[in-house]
């Protein structure tokens, strides 16, 4: 069997799951009583996606894009994140959050650029919760299954949202459903990279490329397959090694806090 059978299973059809997401949308902002959504736009190519699901779901007027730029920030992201405003036409507020992360750093001391990109999650996601109280809204989530499997994301910061339309596409996929809501190009071509520092990506920081682990994931999360079956379809162990090790060590990030059951007489 070969590994080529993977593209089969990734393959989506993009207008079809555009209308089941858009109705997601619809439906479960309306079961939560609100009729608006709120969403950190990066200008990459999930929050993209995101807005403009949610400006055809539920109107561009009922969607507000927060850009939260800090100061590593690159002028790349903050164009790309206008250009995204003005293609939807949705609302957009821009909040800068370098001097609130400065002045904790400035406290503690020196720290490493993780504790850094953290800090940042969760400052912007603080103020998306802020935000979405302001506007009488929903926090739109954007994190895509590639990231969600892998555990590349700050519990508590960019993985946290009270509603997620694309946690179940795969960056592929992604991709494609980009393509077919006509996102500028520019964007959907441009590496990923959650702007961490200058010149990061997230396939140097995952140490994998997300076509190829795609491939892999759909097969030995969505179809089961043992490892020996995807060594016999061409992955090699490495891979194979590398996705698991990132899974079963990010396992925490993908459930609710545990909560300790008493025993009772």
């Amino acid at each position: 069997m070969s590994i080529e059978i993977a593209d089969e299973y990734l393959e989506i059809d993009p207008a079809r799951v555009a209308e089941q997401l858009c109705n997601f949308l619809r439906v479960e902002i309306g079961n939560a009583g609100f009729h608006r959504g709120v969403l950190g736009l990066s200008g990459g190519l999930d929050s993209s996606v995101v807005a403009a699901l949610c400006a055809r779901a539920l109107g561009p007027e009922n969607v507000l894009a927060v850009t939260m730029p800090y100061k590593t920030s690159s002028e790349e992201t903050i164009r790309d994140s206008m250009t995204i405003v003005q293609w939807l036409g949705i609302r957009a507020i821009d909040l800068p959050i370098t001097e609130q992360v400065d002045a904790y750093f400035k406290r503690v001391g020196d720290v490493s650029l993780l504790r850094v990109a953290n800090k940042c999650a969760r400052e912007r996601m603080s103020i998306l919760y802020d935000q979405s109280a302001a506007f009488d809204a929903l926090v739109v989530g954007t994190s895509n299954k590639s990231e969600i499997l892998l555990g590349y994301g700050t519990q508590y910061g960019d993985t946290a949202s009270a509603i997620n339309p694309v946690g179940d596409l795969y960056k592929t996929q992604l991709r494609r459903l980009a393509a077919y809501l006509e996102v500028p190009p520019q964007i959907i071509a441009k590496p990923p990279s959650a702007d961490l520092w200058a010149g990061q990506t997230d396939e140097d920081e995952l140490g994998l490329v997300y076509a190829e682990v795609d491939r892999l994931l759909v097969l030995m999360v969505d179809r089961q397959w043992r490892r020996d079956e995807l060594e016999a379809a061409g992955f090699k162990g490495e891979l194979i090694e590398r996705a698991t090790a990132l899974m079963d060590r990010n396992r925490f990030k993908r459930g609710m806090p545990l909560i300790a059951k008493l025993i009772r007489d």
